[in-house]
C-alpha cells in the first residue's frame, strides 16, 4: 500500500487523518469502497492510488461533482461520481448494481470548500447571502430565521449549537427581522455578536460560532444523515468489510461512538439494576483502540484537523442492528412544529 501524504492531493485542500483513515480501511485490488462525502476528493484519490480498487463517490454538493470530474478521466472505469446523499447509499449504488462493497468511509459536516466560499453562506468571516444548503434545496438558513418563532429559534440554537445563550440570541434576531430581513452572514454574525455582549479577549472562538453551527446542521438535517448512512454502511458493507468516520464536533462523535459501542458489544448497561438485556451478535469488530486523533504535526499544519475525531469497525457476518436514535444519543426536534 502506498504511503499517503497531503502531498500527494493536487489542490490545496488537505484531507484530515488520510493516512489514519487508509490504514483503517485497509484498500486492496479488486475492492469496491464508497467515499460517501466525496468533496474535494481527497479520501477518493488515495483509494484509487491503490491499483485495482473501484470507488462509488458520493456528494449532495452537485459543485463537488462537477468538480470532480476531472478524475473520470484520471482513473478510467475505476470511479464513480454520484449526485445525492450518502443516507441513501444503498438506493444509489444499486443503480450501478453494486449490492454490496469492502470498505465506507465518511468525512462528516461541512466541508472546507463550502466554508471557502462566501457565496454558500456557511461562513461569518465572509459576507454572503445566509443560505448554508448543501445540495441548494429545501430551506435556507436565511427562510429559519425568517420564519421561524423566538421559542423555535432558541430551541434550535441551543439543540445543534449547544449554545447555553441561546433565547438572547433568538430575542434579538426576532428584534432585528422586524426592521429589516436578515439575509446576509455578516450581518447575522454581528446579531449574534451584540446580543452576547460583544468579542471578549478570552473567547476562544467568535460569539457565532455555535449559532452559525445549528442553523447548519438545522437546514442539512446533518444528524440524522448521519445516522441514516452509518445504518446504510453496515447493511452494504459484507463480512470483513471496514467503515472509517471522521467526525468534528461532539454532537457528530457522540452519534459514531455510540454506534460502533452499540454493534462491537461494548454499549454499558444504563444501570446495574437494569435487567441484561438480550444478546445480539456484534455487527462490527473495533479497529483500533477506541477515537484517533490528528498528531500534533497535522494540528499545526492544518487547522482543520484539530477538531477531527476518526472512529472505524470492520464488519463481521453478524446481521445488522436496526437503528436506535435514542440509543445513538440523537438530539431530534420536531422540525413541523418550528415554524412561526
Amino acid at each position: 500500500m502506498p504511503a499517503f501524504h497531503k502531498e500527494q492531493m493536487p489542490s490545496g485542500h488537505v484531507p484530515v487523518l488520510l493516512a489514519e483513515v487508509m490504514a483503517a480501511l485497509a484498500p486492496k485490488a479488486s475492492e469496491i469502497f464508497i467515499d460517501g462525502t466525496f468533496g474535494a476528493g481527497g479520501y477518493s484519490r488515495a483509494l484509487l492510488e491503490v491499483e485495482g480498487t473501484t470507488v462509488i463517490a458520493i456528494d449532495r454538493d452537485p459543485t463537488a461533482i462537477a468538480a470532480g470530474q476531472p478524475l473520470l478521466e484520471k482513473y478510467p472505469g475505476r470511479l464513480s461520481l454520484l449526485p445525492g446523499r450518502f443516507a441513501e447509499m444503498a438506493e444509489l449504488v444499486s443503480a450501478l448494481g453494486v449490492s454490496s462493497v469492502d470498505g465506507v468511509t465518511l468525512d462528516v459536516g461541512v466541508s472546507s470548500m463550502q466554508l471557502d466560499q462566501a457565496e454558500r453562506g456557511f461562513s461569518f468571516m465572509q459576507d454572503g447571502p445566509l443560505d448554508m444548503r448543501m445540495g441548494g434545496e429545501g430551506m435556507s438558513a436565511a427562510d429559519v430565521v425568517a420564519e421561524f418563532s423566538e421559542t423555535a429559534l432558541a430551541n434550535v440554537i441551543f439543540t445543534y449549537g449547544e449554545e447555553r445563550k441561546s433565547r438572547p440570541i433568538a430575542r434579538a434576531i426576532v428584534k432585528a427581522r422586524s426592521i429589516e430581513p436578515i439575509a446576509r452572514t455578516v450581518q447575522l454574525a454581528e446579531i449574534v455578536e451584540r446580543a452576547l455582549g460583544g468579542r471578549r479577549p478570552q473567547d476562544r472562538i467568535h460569539p457565532a460560532t455555535r449559532t452559525f453551527q445549528a442553523l447548519r446542521i438545522f437546514v442539512n438535517d446533518e444528524l440524522g444523515e448521519l445516522a441514516r448512512g452509518l445504518g446504510a454502511a453496515e447493511r452494504l458493507l459484507r463480512p470483513g468489510g471496514r467503515l472509517a468516520v471522521v467526525s468534528f464536533h461532539s454532537l457528530e462523535d457522540r452519534i459514531v461512538k455510540r454506534f460502533f459501542a452499540d454493534r462491537t458489544g461494548r454499549s454499558p448497561r444504563t444501570s446495574r439494576h437494569a435487567p441484561e438485556e438480550d444478546h445480539v451478535a456484534p455487527s462490527f469488530e473495533a479497529i483500533g483502540r477506541g477515537v484517533i486523533s490528528a498528531s500534533e504535526a497535522e494540528a499545526r499544519d492544518n487547522p482543520r484537523a484539530r477538531s477531527a475525531k476518526l472512529r472505524a469497525g470492520c464488519r463481521t457476518s453478524a446481521d445488522a442492528i436496526p437503528l436506535d436514535a435514542e440509543r445513538l444519543g440523537m438530539k431530534a426536534i420536531d422540525r413541523e412544529a418550528l415554524s412561526c
